[in-house]
């Protein structure tokens, strides 16, 4: 079972699955500079992404289909991507231009081609469908609809498999702890920072909420894009902090970053032992200090390949000092270093035969019945989850985030109303959320 769900190379259950969904393999100010040609693995495979003269994208397999040479060297010229080994000349649709070793006359390049893949962008993302037969729509989430002066997209390498790396992101409870801040900062310096800002309605810092209540009582409910996850940290008995967070099956999830911000993250499979988190931050308020935000990041992250400046090879940063008065895990104030430790010192890929799941892991044990059930069903010819058209993608609106206080009496109708409010007085209108019940998770 874990062979299957962690797998993800070419046939194999997994990577079936995973061909069937648009795929983050880039973000835009990749392709910046005077060269805007990038290798790009995804899913075991190699391609090559780049950008023609008439400013076209094209993602095409790097091997070039004359000798096998890597197109990744390629010169970007003519209207396409040029071979340095014989001069094959490459469209972004994949067809061949020219070949220009060949006897005058030939029509060689008219039976050759290269496989290409659809490309879309949003929200600074270029997405990839690696699958056969039609790709699925985008439903209308916030991610998506949002204007670009609203969003902010990076990413960051984790060197293990991904779907340790997703687990951590629906896990309510390891905030507590593997993000416990033993000094509250001001909150209003928590820009671009998760979990460093006031809960919304109230002057609580969500580092105090998380360190002073460690045991939140979390619930799962299936929903048409995935989960929906809530966890209650009961303050009082008068108040209730609610989480609300959601996993985008199959591989992502939406969460709120502060009163004005959410996070859409996925986690791009490089292949089964390395992965991408891919993440497009979208403000409900103000446009995006998209330099500030940037900034930010690259304190953490090095390009050109978005590496972790800390990680195994520097044990993190670990400062035993730091973890005796600062900090849980004495790994510095960035909490994508706290879950890249967490991901990876499990190892490449987890041995899941020797963990012992708790109650607190109802999330990730749902996730993984859906990942085995969608596998299933193509395997006997059926569409999976969110394998949807433009109509139905159209109705699928949000999903709904906060982290919030509430009543504890009608916390429910509460968080709904808050979020509602956000949404109306958003600059850019995004679509009416859709709040149908969701399901019990199975």
């Amino acid at each position: 079972m874990n062979q299957r769900l962690t797998r993800v190379g070419p046939g194999t259950p997994g990577g079936a699955l995973l061909r069937r969904y648009w795929q983050p393999v880039a973000l835009i100010e990749e392709l910046e500079g005077p060269r805007p040609v990038r290798a790009v693995r995804a899913l075991g495979q190699d391609f090559v992404l780049f950008r023609d003269e008439a400013g076209r994208l094209g993602l095409i397999d790097r091997d070039c289909p004359h000798r096998g040479v890597d197109l990744a060297y390629g010169r970007l010229e003519d209207g396409g991507l040029r071979c340095p080994f014989h001069g094959w000349l490459f469209a972004t649709d994949g067809r061949c231009l020219e070949t220009p070793a060949e006897p005058e006359g030939s029509t060689l390049c008219q039976r050759i081609r290269t496989r290409s893949y659809p490309l879309q962008v949003r929200a600074g993302i270029i997405f990839a469908y690696l699958g056969e037969g039609e790709a699925p729509a985008l439903p209308a989430f916030d991610c998506f609809v949002a204007p670009d002066t609203h969003t902010f997209a990076f990413k960051g390498l984790i060197e293990c498999n991904w779907l340790q790396a997703l687990e951590v992101g629906i896990d309510p409870a390891h905030a507590s702890f593997l993000h416990r801040f033993f000094e509250d900062e001001d909150a209003s310096a928590g820009y671009g920072k998760q979990f460093r800002g006031a809960s919304d309605g109230s002057d609580l810092p969500m580092t105090y909420v998380l360190r002073e209540f460690p045991r939140p009582r979390i619930e799962v409910e299936g929903t048409d894009y995935g989960l929906r996850l809530t966890a209650l940290r009961r303050i009082s008995d008068a108040t209730t902090h609610v989480r609300v967070t959601n996993l985008y099956f199959p591989q992502a999830f939406v969460i709120p970053m502060s009163a004005e911000m959410t996070i859409t993250q996925w986690h791009l499979p490089v292949d089964d032992t390395r992965c991408y988190w891919v993440a497009i931050f979208t403000s409900f308020a103000a446009p995006v200090d998209r330099a500030r935000m940037r900034a930010q990041r690259l304190e953490t992250y090095a390009l050109p390949d978005y590496v972790a400046r800390r990680n195994r090879t520097n044990e993190y940063g670990f400062d035993p000092q730091e973890q005796m008065g600062q900090t849980y895990t004495g790994m510095g104030h960035d909490i994508n270093t706290h879950d890249q430790w967490a991901v990876e010192s499990q190892g490449a890929i987890q041995d899941r035969t020797r963990e012992h799941l708790a109650s607190t892991d109802k999330a990730i044990a749902a996730n993984r019945r859906l990942l085995l059930r969608a596998m299933e069903a193509m395997e006997e010819g059926r569409a999976p989850l969110l394998a949807i058209g433009e109509e139905e993608a159209a109705r699928l609106t949000g999903p709904a985030t906060i982290d919030g206080m509430a009543p504890t009496e009608g916390w429910e109708a509460h968080w709904r109303a808050a979020v509602a409010r956000r949404r109306a007085g958003a600059p850019w209108a995004p679509p009416e959320l859709s709040l149908a019940p969701a399901r019990a998770a199975e």
